[in-house]
């Protein structure tokens, strides 16, 4: 029975899609209704820092309402709040505040559907009969391919339609995202509530990460690198393809060969993952996915070696999160399986932000090949745990979670 979860795969990317519209229409958006910069980048404060606080505390009631109807809700509710947008825009009714204010909410109830989609993937899976490295494969490989896909398609929109018309579009993904979970996936399991109010939820989902020590050292990688991987790639790339290559385009061209890379490195790792040591595969990937890349752009290599080195880089770093996926449905409880990966969606995002701060503070005082070379040593110094640690090993082996 393959079709609920073929389903839910396409959701996804119903969804993905959406919020790559959104990333790229609203900053345009933004620029041609006002002009400022700075309004700009509140705007862009307002569309990150909700997920981070609704991936914290957002997990707790999605495991309590259900992985289903939450995701159902979750699109149904950021669907009308990013199709209030352009409505109130082309009626005279949005004011800054309010777009301030819509943005914060419509991130708030559209980071708890992405949570219940992706608890629900080993239900649907079993179901299906789809073997969990292809199932973590299959799922990450089409969030990958909708965000290649979303980012050209938004820039497409806003030429033809303008900066406000694309948030129609990404309003109806939403919306048709609700009704293909709420049509075609079905409530695979019922869990028994737990005792104890919002707050006992909490602690117990943070407690048991806590105890892990095998996720709580690969959420540490996981913070440090996006961290690094955002000072890469808003600020090292851009000062790499102005100041070194002297094109523009070439910012462009090693986004979209990592990216190009990841896809072609999720679809291979579906196909032969299963015959791998999780392991010995994980901790390789994740250093040939950081440093390698980094370390070309530094040591100033011809630029045509730099893109051949960058998407070797993203093919490998498209076995790293469905691995973490099977890390998660194999240690985790499924009656705390939200509330636990909200948390480390949390984590993993909240780094973020400093990652610009840093790249830019940090290549304005020592220079970009300075720069480059301190993030590689610090891409090589997060790549060692799976190697020294020894509850690294559990990796290979694994273990059921409770029911």
């Amino acid at each position: 029975m393959r079709r609920p979860f073929i389903t839910l795969l396409a959701a996804n990317a119903l969804s993905t899609t959406g919020n790559m519209l959104s990333i790229l229409a609203v900053p345009w958006f933004v620029l041609d209704t006002t002009g400022s910069a700075a309004l700009t980048g509140l705007a862009a404060f307002a569309m990150t820092f909700p997920i981070v606080i609704s991936a914290a505390f957002g997990g707790t009631l999605v495991d309590w309402l259900g992985f289903r109807v939450t995701s159902v809700l979750s699109d149904l509710v950021s669907g009308l709040l990013v199709l209030a947008l352009p409505v109130l825009f082309l009626t005279g009714g949005l004011s800054y505040p309010l777009l301030l204010v819509l943005l914060f909410l419509r991130w708030t109830a559209s980071t708890p559907g992405e949570t219940a989609r992706k608890a629900m993937l080993p239900d649907l899976a079993a179901l299906a009969g789809v073997p969990i490295e292809r199932a973590t494969a299959a799922y990450d490989g089409v969030y990958r391919g909708a965000a290649m896909v979303g980012a050209p398609l938004a820039g497409v929109l806003i030429l033809w339609l303008g900066p406000s018309l694309p948030l129609f579009v990404d309003g109806v993904t939403f919306l048709l995202s609700a009704l293909l979970v709420a049509g075609g996936v079905p409530r695979v399991a019922r869990r028994e509530r737990e005792r104890g109010g919002y707050l006992d939820g909490l602690r117990a989902g943070l407690a048991f990460l806590w105890r892990d020590r095998l996720q709580l050292s690969a959420t540490a990688m996981i913070v440090v690198v996006n961290l690094l991987d955002t000072g890469v790639t808003q600020v090292l790339l851009a000062l790499y393809a102005r100041d070194v290559v002297g094109d523009p385009r070439a910012f462009g061209l090693l986004t979209g060969a990592l990216g190009a890379g990841a896809v072609a490195g999720t679809v291979v790792y579906g196909a032969v993952g299963s015959r791998l040591p999780m392991r010995l595969t994980y901790g390789l990937c994740f250093l040939v996915a950081g440093v390698p890349r980094v370390l070309v752009l530094a040591l100033d290599a011809p630029f045509l070696v730099a893109m051949a080195v960058t998407a070797l880089s993203g093919f490998a770093a498209g076995a790293i999160n469905p691995i973490l996926g099977i890390l998660q449905y194999a240690r985790i409880p499924v009656r705390m399986r939200a509330r636990v990966i909200g948390a480390m969606t949390a984590a993993a995002y909240a780094g973020m932000p400093v990652g610009g701060l840093l790249a830019g503070a940090l290549s304005t005082l020592t220079g970009l090949e300075t720069t480059l070379l301190a993030f590689t040593v610090v891409y090589v110094l997060i790549s060692v745990p799976p190697f020294v640690l020894r509850t690294w090993r559990e990796l290979d082996r694994g273990r059921p979670a409770d029911a």
